[in-house]
């Protein structure tokens, strides 16, 4: 919806001076059709767990690709590699469907981007893609948030047409920082309070401060909508809408938690000017290139 070319209606406004009141989507959940049955509880929830998206092999192929990238020490001067804030570990790394021939092939599959087009109901492309390692003993965690509203606000994301499939490297345990999200969440736009800071992406991907809801808000929806978590054997994935509630704990046990996260966003969701900072963040991080794959 627009007003002309160049003007996007903001109809999720956040990042505001005082705060707001929620907002309800009006945006479908479902753009397409829905094929696969494992996708069957998506409209509801805003999420859905695929068992066995990987096989055993693909676990150790993608788990041993995962582990070069992290190891390769010209990595560690580019600004795509994420260090903890704290114990100076890897936290993530941006765009490895670049990065690496076995991942950009798996994002071309039809098994893998087909998920996203059923939902999205249009060809897909890569906003972002990523790997997260949660090391153990001192993994840190991530707070409650919605991705889209750090996508409408700092990317210039209009719609909340966009998902993201986590693929589990490892096993998720409901004791080693697997995600938790809060379903049927994604109904409801949570705008949040503050200016986004210049650059502020160099500080949000190790702990993000501006852009969260506040503690009134995610008691309102914890008890509203309650708390689900995400757990199961490595290879297992999680498909979930951009707008969902969702966030993680710490990682104190001896078992790391790794995946490899991909960001699918209609072409017809295509980027414009951010609706909430100055300028948009890095291409590595929000992709202006919206080539469909595939």
């Amino acid at each position: 919806m627009t007003l002309s070319d160049n003007t996007v209606i903001d109809r999720y406004q956040t990042r505001t001076s005082t705060p707001r009141a929620h907002i309800e989507r009006t945006d479908p959940t479902v753009w397409g059709h829905i094929e696969s049955p494992e996708l069957a509880t998506f409209e509801p929830y805003g999420y859905s767990v695929i068992d066995a998206l990987l096989d055993p092999a693909e676990v150790a192929e993608f788990s041993a690709e995962t582990r070069r990238l992290a190891d390769d020490p010209d990595l560690w001067l580019d600004e795509r590699l994420i260090i903890e804030k704290t114990s100076r570990r890897v936290r993530s790394i941006f765009e490895v469907h670049k990065l690496s021939d076995a991942i950009a092939d798996l994002v071309r599959q039809s098994r893998i981007r087909g998920l996203a087009e059923q939902i999205l109901g249009s060809e897909v492309y890569i906003h972002q893609s990523r790997v997260n390692y949660m090391p153990g003993f001192r993994g840190a965690g991530f707070y409650w948030h919605s991705d889209f509203e750090t996508w409408h606000a700092e990317d210039g994301m209009p719609a909340p047409r966009a998902v993201s499939l986590s693929i589990a490297l490892t096993d998720n345990y409901p004791y080693n920082g697997s995600l938790m999200l809060m379903p049927g969440s994604h109904r409801t736009f949570v705008p949040c309070q503050g200016e986004t800071p210049a650059e502020h992406y160099r500080d949000s991907l190790r702990e993000q401060q501006i852009g969260v809801p506040t503690q009134d808000d995610i008691t309102k929806l914890a008890s509203t909508y309650g708390i689900n978590q995400f757990t199961g054997a490595a290879g297992s994935a999680l498909l979930f809408d951009s707008n969902i509630m969702h966030g993680s704990s710490n990682n104190i046990t001896p078992f790391p938690r790794s995946n490899i996260f991909l960001v699918f966003n209609s072409v017809e969701n295509a980027l414009v000017a951010p609706f909430a900072a100055d300028a948009p963040r890095p291409t590595y991080i929000g992709s202006r290139d919206f080539t469909p794959i595939g």
